[in-house]
């Protein structure tokens, strides 16, 4: 059976169950936000880079003579501990929340204290040893640690997402070689265009993905200047004139990071827009992934009555009605993706526009709807690679006749018969719904051999030095 422990704050009294390193404050916040029903633990690097600055802020403050190393140590170690990876189901507070992230601040603010007097050798909630707000949160608010926090843990979690895109990006530069060579008719408008190769379009989605990297990358380092030091509005109440510098220094050299101090605390407080800048880049990868899987959905469409010209692979069946039916089920997943991820970018816009004066009390639905896009991106493209992707095959023989067949091979001819000639040819091929290839042979504009020679895929999608 577990013991407890009555824990005090300024509303009353709580009675806070021992096996837990969280106190009373967590506990109401656990009681006031049952919202999305994803707690604090779901997203661990929050809470890793949220120990980090603790721990930089213990350290800031024992060398400006503020905190005792009686206490420093077992705070240290206690954050430590959890950038290692250690006490995580005790951060169970909702990450949607009121407050502007005190509920967040303060649940690692306890679960740091009670594990920091474990190790002292005291009880959990024997806070006269190790207090959460007077030792732990030393000079620091909410206001300054939670947005670096966020800042820092949305670094390291790009590095997955980033991984993962450019495992994508191979994956479509493998299709590009192998469909090199397969001639295809493209489209403008769902019109027939001109002809290209089905490796030129999949060159293409490689591309653009490609350039995402580097825009993502832009972005987060905009997340490297921080508010740190600045405490509720950036003025730098209760803290040493060494504080604000000393406690950069050690999160930069916890983390990792380059991380720099703002200029202007009181600016960087009050202003999030680092985190819709980094959203817009989130949200153009999620619009460009979506696009694409419009065309692989269209491209695969049929197979009697559609596009037909790839074929996706079968991954489950389509219809409880309908035998046989197998539907473009991957594609559809990370639409519905993007989908969300442009929903969240609105999401952040609308909460970065919302803070008022010296503060943004929206900053908790800022890092829900970050994390959740990351994530889902993440976790969108990898399905997309293995079950889609890498399993593509192509219709070489449809897709050469949709070629020969379309009224927009006269476009390839015209530098040959000319503008007039092929207005000619393209009239006759819709009134007799004959292809344009048949009537070229039969008017003898051009010889079979000419003919297959200027519809070679080399000759119909790239740039030539003469027109014979």
């Amino acid at each position: 059976m577990h013991t407890s422990r009555l824990e005090h704050d300024l509303l009353g009294e709580v009675e806070i169950d021992n096996k837990h390193l969280y106190g009373i404050q967590t506990q109401r916040a656990i009681e006031n936000f049952e919202i999305s029903g994803v707690k604090l633990d779901f997203y661990k690097v929050f809470m890793k880079a949220f120990a980090m600055v603790k721990m930089a802020a213990a350290k800031a403050n024992n060398s400006v003579g503020f905190l005792p190393d009686a206490i420093t140590k077992p705070i240290v170690q206690a954050c430590q501990e959890i950038i290692n990876g250690q006490h995580y189901a005790h951060f169970m507070v909702d990450m949607i929340q009121g407050g502007a992230g005190t509920s967040t601040n303060m649940n690692i603010n306890e679960v740091v204290a009670n594990r920091a007097l474990e190790i002292m050798g005291h009880a959990r909630g024997n806070y006269a040893y190790c207090h959460p707000n007077n030792h732990v949160n030393m000079s620091q608010s909410t206001n300054d640690a939670y947005p670096t926090a966020l800042k820092i843990a949305l670094i390291f979690a790009k590095d997955p997402l980033i991984n993962e895109l450019k495992k994508l990006v191979k994956s479509l530069r493998k299709k590009e070689t192998e469909f090199k060579n397969i001639l295809k008719m493209g489209r403008t408008q769902l019109q027939d265009a001109v002809p290209m190769t089905l490796g030129q379009t999949f060159g293409a989605y490689a591309t653009t993905l490609g350039e995402e990297t580097g825009r993502i990358e832009s972005n987060a380092n905009l997340f490297l200047e921080v508010n740190m030091g600045g405490t509720a509005i950036g003025t730098g109440i209760n803290t040493s004139p060494e504080y604000a510098k000393k406690v950069i220094e050690n999160l930069a050299k916890i983390s990792g990071l380059d991380i720099v101090k703002a200029d202007n605390l009181v600016e960087a407080t009050q202003d999030t827009g680092a985190f819709v800048m980094y959203s817009s880049a989130v949200k153009r990868l999620a619009v460009k992934l979506s696009k694409i899987c419009n065309d692989l959905r269209l491209l695969s469409s049929g197979p009697r009555a559609g596009f037909n010209e790839i074929n996706l692979p079968a991954m489950q069946p389509g219809s409880s009605i309908m035998p046989g039916k197998v539907n473009p089920v991957i594609p559809e997943v990370v639409n519905q993706i993007a989908f969300k991820v442009m929903g969240n970018d609105l999401t952040i816009n609308l909460a970065s526009q919302a803070g008022q004066l010296e503060l943004n009390a929206f900053e908790p639905i800022i890092a829900y709807s970050l994390f959740e896009s990351l994530l889902m991106l993440k976790n969108g493209m990898l399905t997309l690679r293995e079950r889609c992707i890498n399993g593509i095959t192509a219709n070489a023989e449809y897709c050469k006749q949709t070629v020969y067949n379309s009224i927009g091979l006269v476009t390839a001819l015209s530098p040959v018969l000319g503008y007039e000639a092929c207005t000619k040819l393209a009239q006759k091929a819709l009134q007799t719904n004959r292809s344009i290839y048949e009537l070229v042979l039969e008017g003898k504009l051009l010889s079979k051999q000419e003919l297959d020679n200027l519809l070679t895929p080399k000759k119909l999608t790239q740039p030539q030095l003469a027109r014979n």
